[in-house]
């Protein structure tokens, strides 16, 4: 029975690297590639730190419009139906723009985050373009795409480990462009 399971065992490793060395495909599991990089965690701590920050002033702001409308709501026994009537819609728009303009910012932070992304695959492609040359690979997919394949096609994390080497944190690569149509 152990002798059955050493050449079962075997056989899948020869297996394996006959796969290896015929086809002429890699994978990549794209995620794991930007997220473990030393390129790929500077854009996530970057966009982290600029949505806590948005967060506190968002907070911030709530507090202050919280103690506004409270005051506002105390005064209303002061002030007539008219006046009140005026201050509470002024004060509504005044929550609708601060809404709006925080809304705007969230976005922009997204936007930012999908351009850090491409930049980071725009400055990958190089380091993948000469994996793919020295593994005599014709096309690389991404590891999710993938049904059923050997491990050995997978160049993860040999990438992470390129592009570290190669790119460091990203702070020197240009801004992303993104493509006119």
């Amino acid at each position: 029975m152990a002798l059955c399971l050493l050449f079962a065992t075997v056989g899948h490793v020869d297996a394996q690297q006959k796969a290896a060395n015929m086809v002429p495909i890699a994978t990549l599991d794209q995620e794991r590639f930007f997220n473990e990089t030393r390129f790929g965690k500077a854009v996530l701590a970057a966009f982290q730190s600029d949505t806590d920050a948005l967060i506190a002033e968002n907070r911030k702001i709530e507090a202050d419009l919280e103690a506004e409308e409270r005051d506002l709501t105390s005064r209303r026994a002061t002030m007539g139906a008219e006046e009140f009537q005026t201050l509470a819609a002024a004060f509504d728009r005044k929550v609708e723009d601060i809404r709006t303009a925080r809304d705007a910012t969230s976005q922009v932070l997204s936007k930012r985050l999908d351009e850090d992304r491409a930049r980071f695959f725009d400055a990958a492609r190089p380091v993948l373009i000469a994996l793919m040359a020295e593994r005599g690979v014709l096309a690389i997919i991404d590891k999710r795409a993938v049904l059923l394949g050997f491990d050995t096609i997978d160049l993860t994390e040999l990438a992470i480990a390129r592009l570290d080497e190669t790119l460091g944190d990203g702070a020197a690569t240009p801004p992303y462009a993104s493509p006119t149509p």
